[in-house]
């Protein structure tokens, strides 16, 4: 109960905030709290995942919307992008495609998170200080911001500087670490009644109803405009989401399912898109809340949506009252954690490689520079050209050479292969067509190599079918059958085995040139070595064709 009432009371200034720093009303970051909260922890897999607004999907909902050229302060438009990403969701979840955040890179992630931070202090630079920057990109309004200091408002910036200060301090009792955005809200709004300070108040810019959520209907004219725009919300909502099970283990022992939070977290958003909620996912901000608070059941979500209803039933016209400079300050204090909390990731980013240092920094100039939408997609294709390239760095050949006990030790490929000889190779790599270059330059010279056998053992290549793989083991088979040689392929899987006849190159290997994998580790090694040794001590050698 108590863990519950602190999750839902914390909702209150940062569900308004992170609303009203993307442009949408402020009642609409309270009521992401309520049902998508209800829903998200009544089904989710992570059981103290807390479903509801998040400042990056505020952000790429109203990026999505204004790139669409849809008014983000239509509810319809609202209701309509939060249903479609709920959609595709659950269809993620019910697919399980769950895996494919595995191929978003760490390295992609911060440089998207540290951009999504700065992205949420510049949008609150005028709430906090009266001053609106100048600027067509988040890093030239900061500096236009930074320049500018004495056209700040003295009272506005004094009320934020006020509320940093009563949050900073909040946070030295440990018992109200948890609630020190609130105590700060509460404190500096009282302050700035009594005192009669002349700022902009919430209630100047959104009225909030003593009054659940009501029905929302979508548009359907908008639809079309958001097909693409509603997969990127989606895709932040799960990235986000995904750290979430591996930092917060479930208190009962079961597993945490990214497929089963998937679904849950699309559940929420078709549930929240009826009733006035922005889009949702899970948060690491409010989970953590949560935790801190003594959460250990689903039911603090559950309850936290629930008080959070109560709340705004009871005290909604408060809320009105709240200083726009105070929820600036909050904000300030939200994004400047964003990124302390980001640093062990920067600079272990940068003293990585200097291509993930890139792809880092390339990712937060684009969340800074360029629509979120936009910013994801090439994030996605930065982590892709990642996973390639080490892929392709990654793949080599390794000699595999009998000790004396007949045991087989790893050493450099020979730069020849002896006549007469057997030459065993294992292929460490996965057969992506950008390794194989490197591998058919690193295979030995097939010159003088008369009754020669090279065995390639590529036990560990996954049956993935490719025709660069079977373009390169062709040609070196042919190179060594010119030569009088041979070529073996030892331990195939049964679906590249499949795919290597299907192309043909059975037949310049010969019989018995494809051993498929099966048995013992080393038996279709010891398989192929046998084969090797009858062929050269044949008479009558026919690798292939002739």
């Amino acid at each position: 109960m108590g863990s519950g009432l602190v999750t839902g009371l914390f909702s209150i200034p940062e569900g308004m905030a992170y609303a009203a720093i993307a442009g949408f009303n402020p009642v609409a970051g309270l009521y992401a709290g309520v049902v998508p909260a209800i829903v998200g922890s009544l089904t989710s897999r992570t059981v103290l995942m807390v479903t509801t607004l998040t400042s990056a999907l505020a952000l790429t909902s109203q990026s999505v919307l204004s790139d669409a050229g849809l008014d983000p302060k239509d509810a319809g438009n609202v209701a309509t992008l939060t249903l479609m990403a709920g959609v595709v969701m659950l269809l993620m979840g019910v697919l399980r495609l769950g895996v494919v955040m595995s191929f978003v890179s760490n390295a992609v992630m911060t440089g998207f998170s540290t951009g999504i931070a700065l992205q949420i202090i510049t949008g609150v630079l005028k709430d906090a200080t009266g001053y609106t920057p100048e600027g067509d990109n988040r890093l030239v309004q900061l500096g236009d911001w930074l320049a500018h200091i004495a056209d700040w408002h003295l009272a506005a910036t004094l009320v934020a500087v006020a509320t940093i200060a009563v949050w900073a301090a909040t946070r030295l009792v440990r018992r109200l670490e948890p609630v020190a955005l609130l105590v700060a809200m509460v404190a500096a709004s009282v302050a700035v009644a009594l005192l009669g300070t002349n700022v902009e108040l919430v209630g100047g810019i959104a009225h909030i109803p003593a009054a659940l959520p009501g029905l929302s209907a979508p548009d359907p004219s908008a639809v079309p405009h958001l097909l693409g725009g509603a997969v990127a919300v989606a895709l932040v909502g799960l990235a986000q989401a995904a750290s979430i099970g591996p930092s917060v283990p479930n208190p009962d022992g079961s597993k945490s399912s990214v497929n089963g939070d998937f679904a849950a977290q699309g559940l929420a958003n078709l549930a929240g898109g009826l009733f006035q909620s922005l889009p949702s996912g899970g948060s690491l901000s409010r989970t953590g809340v949560a935790v801190s608070a003594g959460a250990r059941t689903r039911w603090a979500g559950i309850l936290s949506g629930v008080l959070l209803a109560l709340i705004v039933l009871v005290c909604a016209p408060l809320a009105e009252h709240i200083p726009m400079p105070v929820i600036g300050g909050l904000i300030l204090v939200v994004g400047g954690e964003l990124i302390w909390g980001k640093r062990h990731d920067i600079r272990l980013v940068l003293r990585t490689s200097r291509l993930s240092s890139a792809a880092m920094i390339l990712t937060f100039l684009a969340t800074t520079q360029l629509p979120l939408q936009q910013a994801i997609v090439l994030g996605a294709v930065l982590s892709l050209f990642l996973y390639c390239v080490q892929a392709a760095r990654r793949a080599r050949l390794v000699a595999l050479v009998p000790d004396d006990r007949g045991r087989w030790r790893p050493d450099d490929v020979p730069e020849r292969l002896p006549s007469g000889e057997v030459t065993v190779l294992y292929y460490d790599g996965v057969g992506f067509f950008a390794e194989l270059p490197g591998i058919e330059k690193s295979l030995p010279p097939t010159d003088d190599a008369r009754g020669a056998v090279l065995i390639l053992a590529m036990r560990g290549v996954p049956d993935v079918p490719s025709s660069t793989m079977t373009k390169v083991l062709r040609r070196h088979a042919q190179d060594l059958h010119r030569s009088g040689g041979r070529l073996i392929l030892a331990g195939v899987e049964p679906g590249l085995a499949r795919s290597l006849k299907a192309a043909g190159l059975d037949r310049d290997l010969g019989p018995g040139g494809i051993v498929p994998a099966g048995g013992a580790l080393f038996d279709p090694l010891d398989q192929a070595l046998s084969g090797a040794r009858a062929w050269i001590a044949s008479p009558d050698r026919a690798p292939g064709r002739d």
